[in-house]
């Protein structure tokens, strides 16, 4: 199982030592959620702090932009080093345009979907993204409670990129912990990002190692 702690969650007064931990630790790259407080109802952090990360992390940026028309910021999303820019489905006009023009920058591109958005609106450009995003809470905020349906969606998720030949990963993102991280690694994920479970834990390397252990039981 892959990792990808959210920023979202770390200690903004400390964050070189929060960002340290990451590189210091088995994480597979680093979760970096933008709010704009239009299509979500909160606001994160911007292009200044995407920046500083980027300079003192070593880890890939798995950069999620909970924006309204995320199009407009593609190369400045390429230019803060991101390995992955992930837009969401609602978010997006003319999202396939979107999809390109991320690969055209030179970065894997992902699509997220709410709770509410169905599996089958990726029909028609599952083949085209390295990743999918499923959002097991209402996107927003840290620490709520995992939506339970997230695992059926995983599950016709997954049929429909083995129907579709996609090599496109499945990430989940909201409520993540141990219990709930074995529960989505059985049913088809790949990728699990976690804030407060990681962050707020004792040991946090402990903790990300533990959910990379996660594995299908035989």
């Amino acid at each position: 199982m892959m990792v990808s702690p959210s920023l979202l969650a770390a200690d903004f007064a400390n964050l070189q030592h929060d960002i340290d931990m990451i590189n210091r630790s088995d994480a597979d790259m680093l979760h970096l959620d933008v709010m704009d407080g239009v299509f979500v109802p909160n606001i994160s952090f911007g292009f200044p702090v995407l920046k500083a990360v980027q300079r003192v992390c070593t880890k890939p940026l798995d950069v999620h932009l909970m924006i309204v028309e995320p199009q407009k910021f593609v190369t400045r999303v390429r230019d803060i080093g991101a390995t992955i820019m992930n837009v969401h489905q609602e978010a997006c006009l003319h999202l396939d345009r979107t999809v390109q023009e991320i690969k055209q920058a030179g970065m894997k591109a992902a699509v997220t979907l709410n709770p509410a958005t169905p599996v089958s609106t990726l029909v028609d450009i599952i083949g085209e993204l390295d990743m999918v995003l499923l959002m097991s809470v209402n996107p927003g905020f840290g620490g709520q409670k995992f939506i339970e349906n997230t695992l059926a969606k995983v599950r016709r998720l997954k049929a429909l990129i083995a129907e579709s030949g996609s090599n496109a990963k499945i990430e989940i993102d909201g409520g993540v912990n141990l219990e709930t991280g074995a529960r989505l690694t059985e049913a088809g994920a790949d990728i699990l990002v976690a804030g407060s479970f990681v962050f707020n834990s004792p040991d946090p390397i402990s903790t990300i190692q533990k959910l990379r252990e996660l594995q299908i039981k035989s």
